[in-house]
């Protein structure tokens, strides 16, 4: 399997593309351009795009964020977020303290309506994690507050899985980093978003809404920067991935220079995904 010259080499192929975001749309920083004409081109081609991704917000305000970003609405007819998924598992602690974990004010959406207040740890009824606190810190900074968190039995819920992520150019972790290592001490983690199945449920609710008509799995294509996260949910949705490799696995990959298709292949077939097919940049 050599790299795809672009997405046109294989919409002939599918109905609906759920593309992850980060990474792949965008780096935190600006839009990658070939990704957003990807895109428009594919819906300009009839197909359906559903964003699928771990940013820890509701929809709403990421919509807000990607215009900012540069990515135009004519590239994706949805949107869907571990935010939305996280709401929904925190419907059980309303009126109640819960212990918010990640940079101050970036994700009061993701509270705002649900009557809960954030507090001390000492105090709450479970950990809400969606980023860590400051772009600079390790998943190490924070084992003395995790002790308290295992003390009181608190049960971790990650807003968002990811463990790292592309950040203009260099990578930072993210929440994830931290709910890995609260149950690498025993602790009790609920996580949202991808590689779990509710996300991807509403994606493929909003792809069909999209479309008019129900859409053969087969018929739909994962496009994804991540193994843990991009290639293993696609794998448990049933979707082929097109797996782009010039992002968190970049430097493993030689993604810019002369990548190897054997260990690009090597690295994603443990996922159990069906690879279509990979390029460094999303493009068309």
């Amino acid at each position: 399997m050599q790299p795809l010259p672009g997405l046109s080499a294989l919409s002939g192929r599918y109905d609906a593309v759920l593309s992850d975001v980060w990474g792949v749309v965008h780096n935190g920083v600006a839009a990658h351009a070939t990704a957003v004409e990807a895109l428009v081109s594919f819906r300009a081609a009839g197909g359906q795009v559903v964003l699928i991704t771990n940013a820890p917000r509701p929809a709403p305000p990421l919509v807000a964020m990607l215009d900012r970003l540069g990515v135009p609405r004519s590239a994706f007819d949805a949107i869907v977020s571990s935010g939305d998924v996280t709401r929904s598992m925190l419907e059980p602690y309303r009126g109640k303290v819960v212990h918010y974990v990640g940079p101050p004010g970036v994700n009061d959406s993701l509270f705002d309506g649900l009557d809960i207040t954030l507090g001390r740890a000492e105090e709450a009824r479970a950990v809400v994690v969606t980023d860590l606190d400051h772009d600079d810190d390790t998943p190490e900074l924070y084992n003395e507050r995790i002790g308290l968190w295992l003390s009181r039995n608190l049960p971790l819920i990650a807003a968002n899985p990811d463990r790292i992520v592309e950040h203009g150019d260099r990578l930072i972790y993210c929440g994830g980093a931290i709910a890995d290592l609260y149950e690498a001490r025993g602790g009790m983690v609920r996580m949202a978003g991808k590689p779990y199945r509710p996300i991807y449920q509403e994606a493929l609710r909003l792809a069909e809404a999209a479309a008019g008509r129900p859409l053969e799995r087969s018929r739909i294509l994962a496009i994804g920067d991540s193994v843990r996260t991009d290639a293993i949910g696609a794998a448990g949705a049933g979707l082929d991935l097109l797996f782009v490799t010039g992002s968190i696995h970049a430097a493993e990959l030689d993604a810019f220079g002369r990548p190897d298709p054997e260990a690009i292949t090597g690295l994603v077939a443990p996922s159990g995904a069906t690879l279509a097919g990979f390029m460094p940049r999303l493009g068309w």
